[in-house]
């Protein structure tokens, strides 16, 4: 079985910053003890045990305003690279605490653009998924009735904005950019006169359409990444819809199992953008070693 490595594939320069930041905080003895992140860095928990090791402590489960409730006084927090809503950033600002935002830049170019378009007079159609902190902190930067989330197209049906009313469609970075283009002419067909926003970060069109063209050269392709990673599963999402080939997604070498490749004479690996290396060379190295057998 013959093993091929996706380029490009892996960390991007935004997950790069966001732990190299959580890295020097903890090294620097003039921060104030202890220190937390509000939700995972990234989305992989090995990036999240790496950072505890750095006496870094993660708080995760819920929305980001609830999280820094558990933030003790005259500690640390940092955001993550998903990005923070103004509340959250107010709320620390209230209370006192040392903060630090380790946002993604092309998260932090989507909050601008909201912020503009909203001071502008329009509301904002946000397409994203449900639950993941990113529309959490971008939708947060408009108040209350002037945005709204869809998900997939049979979200649109609730919407109810005006014909009239001004409205500008964003999207998340992270998205699967055919799924969301599929979103967006569904959208335009209600709304026409909306403008269009694809935030969609190069980082993830890259690693879609590597992923998608290597599928013609292979019988499956591995995804290495945490499961809460949205990039990690919208990778396995347009290898399957638009390469048109099976795909697994994989946390670790220790997910892997022989008889997936059973017949398979040609494998391809990528990873999610927040996978870190060490983890997906582990992953080729033991593809490698079956194939050596097979």
């Amino acid at each position: 079985m013959e093993v091929l490595k996706v380029h490009p594939r892996g960390y991007c320069y935004g997950v790069v910053d966001a732990i190299t930041m959580a890295k020097r905080i903890a090294k620097d003895p003039n921060v104030p003890r202890p220190i937390y992140i509000l939700g995972q860095i990234v989305h992989n928990r090995h990036t999240v045990l790496e950072l505890e090791e750095y006496g870094i402590q993660t708080l995760d489960g819920g929305l980001r305003l609830d999280l820094l409730e558990q933030v003790p006084d005259g500690a640390t927090v940092i955001f993550t690279a998903h990005g923070i809503s103004p509340a959250v950033k107010a709320k620390a600002a209230q209370r006192g605490l040392n903060f630090y935002d380790a946002t993604c830049p092309d998260v932090t170019k989507t909050h601008i653009l909201i912020r503009e378009k909203i001071q502008e007079g329009y509301s904002i159609i946000y397409i994203g998924t449900k639950g993941h902190p990113e529309p959490e902190g971008a939708m947060g930067e408009a108040p209350q009735g002037r945005v709204a989330l869809v998900t997939n197209v049979a979200d649109i049906e609730q919407l109810t904005f005006s014909d009239q009313e001004p409205l500008a469609i964003v999207t998340q970075t992270t998205l699967s950019q055919w799924d969301t283009k599929s979103v967006i002419n569904a959208l335009l067909a209600k709304y026409p006169h909306a403008e269009v926003h694809n935030e969609i970060c190069l980082a993830t069109q890259l690693r879609q359409e590597a992923a998608v063209k290597v599928s013609d050269q292979v019988d499956m392709v591995v995804v290495v990444g945490d499961r809460r990673s949205n990039n990690s599963n919208r990778l396995v999402e347009v290898v399957e819809k638009i390469g048109g080939k099976p795909s697994v997604r994989v946390e670790s070498v220790e997910d892997l199992r022989p008889e997936w490749f059973d017949g398979i004479t040609k494998v391809a690996v990528t990873a999610g953008s927040s996978t870190p290396s060490h983890i997906t060379r582990q992953v080729v190295q033991q593809l490698e070693e079956w194939g050596k057998i097979t």
